[in-house]
């Protein structure tokens, strides 16, 4: 049965609440983080942390734990829960408060960490590719919401995600206001052309994403190639020889037809393969112990 930790204790799926006043539920007020564990270890632990306590700095939100803390709060709700290789959502709120937007009428910030599994993408995706379409939903601009934050109001990207589905496909390319590629729904993007990999840069409208930093330091250390952020349009996906995505639930995936034009060979290309291989050998590397 899974243990569910909130605020220093453990409740299962049927016991496991939160106020209906706290300000996550009515506002998406909080921040939160997906951690990936793997072979008994919670890879890039300390940066998930790191980024959860920028997150809730910037929205002016006390987290009530030391960062050690919920370091060890983490390990030990895999460790109940018998994850070696799982997902955990770990997710800050606000707080109860009362029907009033004034953040600061919420008493203590609550953590509630959720250690399961999870299955973004089918198998069979991943070994022949994705397909991805542009959604009219343009990513949310900088001066509304800087995307750096982490929050709990992911409605934005969920109208994305909708629009893809409806359109028959798993996944949606978002543009910024100005028309450039910001991010998928939920993956930061890379696409190869002549042997070079770009991204699209944070100022763009994309997180900067954990995945997204270990597959740009994978391209420099071992394929000897230095990952360029750079302005990118529609027309750069199409014509990339090949395009992947990044995140810590879908880890790293190819998308090999965007708006009906194939990228490439239409196959995953092998800078992309070879990027998922180094991926995995270093999650079987690296990684904060589950049980010490």
């Amino acid at each position: 049965m899974m243990k569910i930790y909130i605020d220093g204790a453990y409740y299962t799926e049927k016991t496991a609440k939160i106020s209906v006043f706290d300000h996550g539920l009515l506002y998406g007020d909080g921040v939160f983080e997906g951690i990936r564990a793997y072979h008994g270890k919670v890879f890039k632990l300390e940066e998930h942390i790191a980024r959860l306590y920028d997150s809730a700095k910037a929205i002016l939100l006390e987290v009530p734990m030391s960062p050690t803390a919920l370091m060890k709060a983490v390990a030990r709700t895999c460790a109940l829960n018998r994850i070696n290789d799982g997902y955990v959502r770990l997710v800050v709120t606000r707080g109860a408060g009362n029907l009033g937007l004034n953040p600061f009428n919420c008493r203590r910030a609550s953590v509630i960490i959720i250690a399961g599994k999870i299955k973004l993408y089918p198998p069979a995706l991943y070994r022949r590719g994705l397909e991805m379409i542009t959604v009219p939903t343009a990513r949310m601009p900088s001066s509304a919401l800087n995307p750096a934050i982490k929050s709990l109001n992911y409605l934005n990207n969920v109208m994305a995600k909708i629009e893809a589905i409806r359109a028959g496909v798993p996944e949606a390319v978002m543009l910024n206001t100005q028309g450039n590629v910001a991010e998928c729904t939920g993956d930061n993007l890379f696409i190869v052309r002549g042997g070079q990999i770009l991204t699209p840069p944070v100022s763009a409208g994309a997180l900067a994403g954990i995945t997204r930093k270990v597959v740009i330091q994978l391209a420099s250390e071992h394929l000897g190639v230095n990952v360029q952020e750079a302005t990118l349009t529609r027309y750069d996906l199409f014509t990339a020889d090949e395009c992947f995505l990044t995140g810590t639930a879908a880890e790293i995936i190819a998308a090999v037809k965007i708006d009906g034009r194939v990228v490439g060979t239409g196959r995953p290309g092998a800078i992309t393969q070879r990027l998922i291989a180094l991926y995995h050998d270093l999650t079987r590397q690296e990684g904060y112990p589950i049980r010490p």
